[in-house]
């Protein structure tokens, strides 16, 4: 998952994506529809099965895909998505390969939420390769929502996960040299503070979500972002749509990002209005935000998506009507 390439590798700019927004949502409104609720019911119908995640994951969405299409749930279609993007040891943002904390030690967080609204997470969890699914894992089969550390290990062992060595050769060299300088600084766009958020709507119009990261490269011992936190780094609810954050989480988890992007459609607001304003929260808070990133990504009940950055360079991934697209999204610092 090498971010240096997104913008090549993008298919079409957000500014199509906004105007075909805009040109549904123009006719969603039309008044030759018999009443709002067939309205929305055609709509949904256009626009589920859907599949969206941050950043350019093809293989990821396009595994989620294929479980919907087969009859899996958004749930299921969830889990999978993320899984392939955990296995995948040349990215470096998110299960093996990722890259350590500054002590060398590669630690995951992810979290997971289905459509009743459950929802299970792991923090800062060593040794175990698909964080995602030992948080579903939390949400079925214990009384908590959040596991943390050495307990979320142990209990992956115990419903058969194995312990594997995180650190690949590349990203320990990576960390070796960074020791040289020890120099803290997130860079944007940059695999040093990613994560693979995703969402989907099955073809029962259910919606679920799960976002898993390695985290900050090179970050304190016990650094947890707003990735595994509900309603910052994900939030679902299935009567309205849901959001998904990634970039950095300290930033996200001041405003409850991805919580503050459902209210907003609750409200009224479309998701890509309901994304720009949550971006506009964090540049209000955030005087320094020109020195980091934060993208959202955001789905309603019909199907209608959103999504938007700070900065120039964020991308998503969109399977939709059988295509899997990369797409570019907007920004707000353009200057």
């Amino acid at each position: 998952m090498k971010r240096r390439k997104f913008i090549q590798r993008a298919s079409l700019t957000s500014i199509g994506v906004i105007a075909g927004a805009s040109a549904m949502s123009c006719k969603e409104g039309s008044s030759e529809m018999p009443s709002e609720a067939v309205a929305a019911t055609t709509a949904s119908t256009a626009n589920f099965p859907i599949v969206i995640a941050t950043w350019n994951v093809p293989e990821s969405t396009g595994k989620a895909w294929e479980v919907i299409q087969n009859g899996g749930s958004a749930l299921d279609a969830i889990e999978q998505g993320c899984m392939v993007e955990e296995a995948n040891a040349e990215g470096q943002s998110v299960g093996i390969g990722g890259l350590p904390d500054r002590d060398g030690n590669v630690t995951l967080d992810a979290c997971i939420m289905n459509k009743e609204g459950d929802y299970g997470a792991v923090l800062y969890m060593q040794h175990i390769v698909h964080p995602i699914s030992v948080a579903r894992k939390v949400m079925e089969k214990t009384p908590h929502v959040i596991l943390a550390g050495t307990g979320a290990e142990q209990f992956a062992v115990s419903e058969g996960f194995k312990r594997e060595n995180l650190l690949t050769e590349a990203s320990k060299k990576a960390w070796v040299e960074w020791k040289k300088t020890s120099e803290y600084k997130p860079i944007i766009n940059i695999e040093n503070h990613d994560t693979i958020g995703m969402l989907a709507i099955d073809k029962n119009g259910d919606i679920s979500g799960g976002c898993t990261t390695s985290g900050l490269a090179y970050k304190m011992a016990g650094r947890v972002g707003d990735s595994p936190i509900i309603g910052s780094g994900l939030f679902i609810d299935n009567e309205v749509g849901g959001a998904t954050a990634t970039g950095l989480g300290e930033e996200v988890l001041k405003t409850v990002g991805s919580f503050l992007i459902v209210e907003l459609m609750r409200h009224g607001k479309s998701p890509q209005q309901a994304c720009e304003e949550a971006i506009g929260r964090i540049i209000k808070k955030s005087p320094d935000f020109k020195d980091f990133q934060v993208g959202y990504i955001a789905v309603n009940k019909k199907g209608e998506t959103g999504f938007y950055s700070i900065h120039e360079g964020f991308s998503v991934t969109k399977y939709h009507k059988d295509k899997n697209e990369n797409i570019l999204s907007n920004y707000h610092n353009k200057g």
